[in-house]
């Protein structure tokens, strides 16, 4: 599993009171609501015929200049309510003028994101500073979703200020591309809608246990033999172009010889669960004991820290089944002898770590190999200068178990983040469906039933029970996950969005107003709004009210006692 490189302070503002004014009597719509936004005398102008967005030269920045030019021009956004807001026509905003305090830094976890937007009384300049390009690019697209009207009356507000930095500073979406397979511009309109998000890490799930799609200069059979099919493939030059732009069983296709219990059946007839090959279908892990291993995975991470600039590296480690190991003779007969199950996976991660470090990365694991209840690592084999967990499991209580031991973690609660939840089982032959009711228990046959709703992940706190001070700031960030047992991309939009806006903007701006109170009620006017707003930019984010709603507020909101 490889961590995809970011898109594009942790400084403490407080909400505007004055952010009041973005209601749903307003055209100005931001998500995710900024910080910082004051705009008191609900005023606008006019963009001048000829206006132009002024920016230092850069490679991505321009480009970026380029698309949120075209996109204000063409975009045609028209409130569905009216408003009353009082048009000034003495004079028009004939430009944008971008600064950049440093144009240097790079894409990387830590950067600087934080943007200052302002649009003057008696100006025909507006103004957006950032310290970074990234932040620039943050700030516009905020312009963009502020602006409004049909070319060549478009509208913007006049009298605005806008300061907006991020809570956290890892705000990403995790896909999976293993267990069915999304084409390149599936992905690349996945990065263009998390762009407009102001999400900044796609998580690239690419390879598992059921396919290796990734094709690779050192190692060019485990796509050859491990993928679908050559069509259903991710070249170098896929993966180049997607960068530009914004666990195992597969290998045993290639190399059979360094991965246990390859294609076997999942789980035995006759066979406990606890005497199963792996937790779903699609079995495969590799042997610590065979020394090819080495020599094969390490090609593995010298290419694809060649292909993504990303210093994270995403080890995996989550899952590691007892029942696939023990398949494998060499392993019984080291089990037999004395040796554990934690000191195969101690000789694994002792033998890769160091090299992934060696290319400059940090690495990543599920927390699986710290918190596993059989087999996991002692501490001193995960450096803490050069390792991240990440946690899915038990909400809040690993996310401290984590951060209590020392190390950063990146939240992705399987509780609340998992967006794949709730669509049933998808094993076959399964008599229980046979039931009267459709079996499958409560959740229906999902193992992490229910449905996560987009109001179960907005109101996700993802510091929660941490009281010092210093573990709430080994807490980088989160990420939603869309596992694709059941997705491919007939369902990729509908999936993510707009669950994965409420998620963007909980960690983004959080999701308490300026009295420390949960605002998830406000926020869904707002994001009913934004969800429209997407589907006409091309992102066929699922609805999450009748649009009658949203043509007559308030009157969908629950009876107040």
């Amino acid at each position: 599993m490889f961590t995809f490189p970011k898109l594009h302070l942790l400084l403490i503002f407080f909400i505007s009171l004055l952010s009041s004014f973005l209601s749903t009597a307003s055209p100005i719509n931001i998500w995710p609501k900024p910080r910082f936004l004051s705009w008191p005398q609900h005023k606008a102008i006019t963009l001048s015929p000829d206006f132009t967005i002024i920016s230092p030269q850069h490679q991505y920045l321009t480009a970026s200049v380029t698309r949120y030019h075209n996109l204000i021009h063409s975009e045609n956004y028209s409130p569905l309510i009216t408003s009353s807001i009082k048009l000034i026509k003495r004079y028009t905003l004939s430009k944008l003028v971008v600064t950049i305090t440093d144009l240097s830094l790079p894409l990387h976890h830590g950067v600087n994101e934080s943007y200052t937007l302002s649009i003057p009384f008696k100006s025909s300049s507006a103004h957006l500073s950032a310290h970074s390009v990234w932040g620039a690019m943050h700030g516009l697209e905020t312009f963009s979703q502020i602006t409004w009207g049909k070319a060549p009356e478009l509208c913007v507000p006049v009298g605005i200020y806008i300061q907006d930095p991020p809570l956290f500073g890892h705000r990403g979406v995790l896909l999976d591309t293993s267990r069915n397979y999304y084409g390149v511009e599936d992905i690349t309109r996945t990065i263009k809608a998390m762009s407009a998000n102001k999400l900044n890490v796609f998580h690239w799930h690419i390879t598992d246990s059921h396919s290796f799609p990734l094709v690779l200069p050192s190692e060019p059979s485990l796509a050859a033999k491990g993928s679908y099919g050559p069509d259903m493939v991710y070249t170098p030059e896929d993966v180049s172009m997607i960068v530009q732009f914004g666990h195992t069983g597969s290998w045993g296709e290639a190399y059979p010889d360094i991965v246990t219990c390859a294609n076997m059946f999942w789980w035995p007839a006759g066979k406990s669960w606890d005497e199963r090959l792996a937790s779903e279908p699609g079995t495969g892990q590799l042997n610590p004991l065979n020394p090819k291993t080495y020599e094969v995975v390490k090609n593995v991470i010298q290419d694809v820290a060649k292909l993504f600039p990303e210093p994270f590296f995403h080890g995996g480690g989550d899952e590691v089944i007892p029942g696939c190991w023990k398949t494998d003779p060499a392993i019984t007969s080291f089990l037999s002898s004395g040796g554990t199950l934690s000191q195969l996976l101690e000789k694994y991660i002792n033998s890769t770590l160091p090299y992934i470090v060696s290319q400059n990365r940090t690495v990543v694991y599920w927390e699986d190999v710290l918190l596993d209840a059989q087999i996991k690592v002692e501490s001193s084999f995960l450096p803490k200068d050069h390792t991240i967990l990440q946690t899915w499991n038990n909400g809040p209580v690993n996310t401290k178990r984590i951060v209590a031991a020392g190390y950063r973690v990146i939240v992705s609660s399987s509780e609340y983040y998992y967006l794949d939840c709730g669509h049933g089982g998808f094993l076959g032959n399964d008599s229980q469906y046979d039931q009267q009711g459709g079996g499958g228990g409560s959740g229906g046959g999902s193992w992490c039933a229910p449905f996560k709703t987009w109001q179960t992940i907005y109101n996700y706190d993802i510091t929660d029970g941490l009281v010092d001070e210093e573990e709430r700031k080994l807490v980088l960030g989160g990420e939603v996950a869309l596992w694709s047992e059941q997705a491919d991309p007939t369902v990729l939009d509908s999936r993510l969005w707009p669950r994965a806006s409420a998620f963007a903007e909980s960690l983004w701006s959080g999701n308490r107003d300026e009295r420390g109170v949960k605002r998830c009620g406000e926020a869904l006017d707002r994001l009913n709004r934004w969800r429209y707003r997407m589907v006409k930019r091309g992102i066929g984010a699922e609805p999450i009210q009748p649009l009658w709603c949203l043509r007559n507020p308030g009157m969908c909101n629950a009876a107040v006692s």
